[in-house]
């Protein structure tokens, strides 16, 4: 809102330094400012109000050492990260942004479905919470949405080269500028390591007729439903210890926002020789208010922890993850990127499945590690949680700069 009104001082009244809000750049660390700001300004008053309507964390007996000390700390903190993104990104962003938009739908919808589950479990004393079909059911519906907006919408496009026949490693060393073609709907996509990174979904039918390029909605929504699906599940898992899901999330998140500025920007991605996504760096806004309220969030989750995301945070943000990773056309990067997620995904199919298959062939359940999901492994080891959600992020930052890396590593 505050972009459109400075665009009007500027354009009518000539107002000095409104033409600032012109760019991305300062736009982005005035929404980081201010999120930052209320998630630890307001924050602790959202705390006190849960308090007051006693929405605590029903503590599930699982013999780890201090659990039961967490008994009462109120959940649905997720509402703090919730508030203190949109809040600045209805303020600074441009609304009529198709990727603004999706981004922010996919806050509400996936909101809306955790919120419903932390209230199934705290006031209606249901620890299980909403029912794991429905919960897949809103991830698929909103994978749906996703999937058919970034396929149909005119306003989602991507600039390729107008001359695909010269390699992009001669024109990279000529130093000359690449020639861009027009606006054009594609389901191209990024692959890592590989020297012609690019990837067409499309030609997963094609080869069988190329008439078919038409129906590779039919393999790329699929493929959407899946992502959305699996990632919000993953930074869910992860939300079992403090600060683990907000500290992660943060790191992946900024990453992300490396992604879309330099993909929304026609001179870096240039100079980069990567895909060139127009108006797609206006994410850089809902990125950078969004890592600052996991950030001020993590002022009242690290250790002990004053307040827990609940599932109000944890699948909106692996939604915002998913969204964020399709949009900027790095979804392929997401098992390294988003490694702690999928690291925390595989240790509970490994333990599932290892103990079903075990009890069915020897009569008697085994397990591959002293519990899942994979940081509750490291718990039963003895290992202080502090120490193991600080190793995590290390863990988690080594993984961001790998990603950031294959932007040139081909």
């Amino acid at each position: 809102m505050l972009y459109y009104l400075f665009e009007y001082l500027g354009s009518e009244y000539q107002l000095p330094g409104a033409r600032l809000f012109g760019y991305i750049s300062f736009r982005s660390a005035m929404a980081i400012i201010l999120s930052l700001a209320i998630s630890t300004i307001y924050g602790k008053k959202i705390i006190n109000y849960l308090l007051a309507k006693q929405v605590g964390e029903s503590v599930r007996e699982l013999g780890l050492k201090g659990q039961s000390e967490k008994a009462g700390t109120p959940t649905m903190g997720g509402l703090i990260i919730i508030i203190a993104t949109l809040i600045p990104v209805l303020l600074f962003a441009k609304l009529e942004n198709i990727y603004v938009i999706l981004l922010i739908v996919t806050t509400l919808w996936m909101g809306a479905i955790g919120f419903l589950d932390d209230y199934i479990k705290t006031f209606k004393k249901d620890k299980e919470g909403l029912k794991g079909v429905f919960k897949v059911i809103g991830q698929v519906g909103l994978g749906l949405i996703v999937g058919c907006t970034i396929y149909f919408h005119p306003g989602i496009t991507v600039k390729e080269e107008a001359n695909r026949a010269v390699p992009n490693q001669e024109l990279s060393e000529a130093g000359d500028p690449r020639e861009m073609g027009p606006e054009q709907k594609t389901t191209t996509t990024t692959i890592p390591f590989v020297k012609n990174n690019e990837f067409d979904y499309a030609s997963l039918i094609t080869w069988i007729n190329p008439d078919y390029a038409k129906y590779a909605w039919i393999i790329f929504i699929p493929i959407v439903i899946f992502i959305v699906t699996a990632v919000s599940n993953g930074a869910n898992l992860t939300d079992g210890v403090d600060g683990l899901a907000a500290g992660s999330s943060a790191i992946i998140v900024l990453t992300l926002g490396i992604f879309a500025w330099v993909s929304g920007n026609i001179i870096f991605s240039d100079y980069l020789n990567i895909m060139y996504i127009p108006r797609s760096g206006e994410m850089t806004i809902y990125i950078t208010a969004m890592a600052g309220a996991l950030v001020g969030f993590l002022w009242y989750n690290t250790y002990p922890a004053q307040v827990f995301m609940g599932d109000t945070g944890s699948l909106t943000i692996g939604g915002i993850i998913a969204v964020l990773a399709i949009a900027t056309r790095k979804e392929l990067l997401i098992p390294i990127l988003c490694g702690i997620f999928l690291m925390e995904n595989l240790s509970v199919v490994m333990q599932v499945g290892w103990f079903k298959y075990t009890k069915k062939k020897f009569g008697d359940g085994r397990r591959i590690f002293l519990m899942s999901p994979l940081h509750h492994h490291y718990q039963k080891k003895g290992h202080h949680e502090s120490k193991i959600v600080v190793r995590f992020w290390i863990v988690g930052i080594f993984l961001a700069i790998v990603t950031v890396v294959t932007l040139k590593v081909r």
